[in-house]
């Protein structure tokens, strides 16, 4: 019997807060629930990978050394110093600790040839790790934006996007030139990071919504959250299979010891 493929989830923050009654003053790192339950529905193990520091001897190295994949889960917004930029508001100076860590998690994966999937903010650490910048804020420095996070309707909150072809993700979704995703962010990409192609755009104002590696292992990043999507709903772009594609990178880059990237 084949053991279940390990997938790490890069971890969200909550950092030490005093006025907290339930671990005052202690850092807690967290997975959203639907995330996970995502992923171990395809049959994968999920992992949440902590932060170590440096009095310990365990680094970020060696959870990519152990695991079959990497997925960027969403959170808080990417902080503008990450990019070598200042916040424009301070609102919006995001998590550096956080970034720090997923960066070198991303290149860890990546150096080892082994899958990385970002979701949202995922998408965005993912641009930044390679080289990218963001835009801190798309209402304010996009003209014409569309309302890409609305907390009244949070994640149902829609809209179109525009697949580019040909592309990983155009072959993945054959004869599909738009589709519907929900949108829950106000950072969006702005500059591309080295090495990655623009798959998808809103179709509002071609914001971008979607990125894959051309490096010689499987990297992708998809603005929207493919498994918030109902499966059911056919209105929505199921998200399972960008999940499918991903797993079968990660059980390929188990099995022969390559980079399972399919150069399309």
């Amino acid at each position: 019997m084949t053991a279940p493929l390990r997938i790490g989830l890069s971890a969200g923050f909550l950092h030490a807060d005093p006025q907290r009654a339930l671990f005052k003053g202690k850092t807690l790192k967290y997975v959203e629930q639907q995330l996970s339950h995502w992923i171990m529905s395809e049959g994968a193990l999920a992992y949440l990978i902590p932060s170590p520091d440096r009095q310990h001897a365990v680094a970020l190295d060696a959870f990519a050394l152990d695991l079959d994949g990497l997925v960027l889960q969403g959170g808080a917004d990417v902080a503008p110093e990450s990019y070598g930029e200042t916040p424009l508001q301070p609102d919006w100076s995001g998590d550096p600790v956080r970034d720090a860590y997923e960066i070198a998690l991303i290149r860890a994966f990546i150096e080892l040839g082994k899958p990385v999937f970002g979701i949202c903010r995922g998408l965005q650490i993912l641009n930044v790790a390679l080289g990218g910048s963001l835009y801190q804020d798309i209402s304010t420095q996009v003209a014409g934006a569309f309302v890409h996070r609305d907390w009244h309707v949070y994640d149902q909150n829609f809209h179109n996007i525009r697949v580019h072809h040909p592309s990983l993700l155009a072959s993945l979704y054959p004869n599909t030139a738009t589709a519907r995703v929900c949108s829950v962010h106000h950072q969006a990409v702005k500059e591309v990071g080295q090495h990655l192609q623009v798959e998808a755009r809103s179709i509002d104002d071609d914001v971008v919504e979607a990125l894959r590696y051309t490096g010689p292992s499987w990297a992708f990043g998809v603005q929207w959250h493919p498994e918030w999507h109902d499966p059911n709903d056919p209105a929505l772009m199921d998200g399972r299979v960008l999940l499918q594609d991903f797993l079968t990178a990660a059980r390929k880059r188990r099995h022969d010891g390559r980079p399972g990237q399919d150069q399309r």
